[in-house]
């Protein structure tokens, strides 16, 4: 059976926001007249996810408070972290939640609009225990590059570069044989750097590149864009 579950990290400072929205956290900013989470959340209901691990941090009062444990037909849990724990931290703390045989992850500052079913198929179809959605953009220079061969992430290229390319947007599929492998630290961590990044040079994680409408609100400009991506009528 497919995984319809989702760990949302929700637990951010958000402190390249703050100045547009410093009374919040940046998953509740508001963005065409909602919270930019209830965006990503009917997007996980209407791609049929029915269960939502939201780790939070930061103001998890709030996130709390707004959200509550049901969106939809959606179960919700919250997932809170006591004292910073880091992407990787957060991540294997809200592991304790899951139910099914796999998760996905995803930022809660971030929007990208791909079929979590089709990640998790190419995921194990390549043998991997991880995938990861990657978004095509413009220019790579604010995110850094990634660098895919034979349906495979491979590397990595830092900020800074220039040109079209594919960048990693922040949307996974780990399977449940992946749980076991992740580092059993404590305190705060890196994913992108204590996982990511050791796996894809090993050969372990799916490229997958079927997404589009990525868009990051961490920063001013595109908080911006995304009252316009948002307002518009659905295609």
């Amino acid at each position: 059976m497919a995984a319809e579950e989702i760990i949302i990290l929700v637990g951010g400072l958000g402190t390249r926001l703050r100045q547009v929205v410093p009374d919040l956290p940046k998953p509740l900013a508001p963005v065409a007249g909602r919270p930019f989470l209830a965006w990503l959340l009917d997007a996980c209901a209407d791609a049929g996810l029915r269960r939502v691990i939201l780790a939070t941090g930061y103001r998890a009062h709030q996130i709390e408070e707004q959200v509550g444990d049901r969106w939809r037909d959606m179960e919700v849990v919250h997932s809170v972290e006591e004292s910073p724990l880091g992407t990787g931290g957060a991540i294997r703390q809200a592991l304790a939640y899951v139910r099914g045989d796999g998760v996905h992850l995803a930022n809660g500052d971030t929007f990208l609009r791909y079929d979590p079913r089709a990640l998790e198929d190419a995921t194990r179809a390549r043998g991997c225990v991880l995938g990861i959605a990657l978004a095509a953009v413009d220019d790579v220079g604010r995110y850094g590059a990634v660098e895919v061969a034979d349906g495979r992430v491979v590397g990595f290229r830092e900020k800074g570069g220039v040109g079209a390319g594919l960048i990693n947007a922040g949307s996974y599929f780990l399977a449940a044989e992946g749980f076991a492998r992740l580092p059993d630290a404590a305190g705060a961590w890196s994913f992108e750097e204590q996982v990511l990044r050791p796996w894809s040079a090993a050969g372990q994680v799916a490229a997958f590149e079927r997404t589009s409408d990525f868009i990051d609100i961490g920063v001013p400009e595109d908080y911006a864009r995304a009252q316009s991506l948002f307002s518009a009528p659905p295609p």
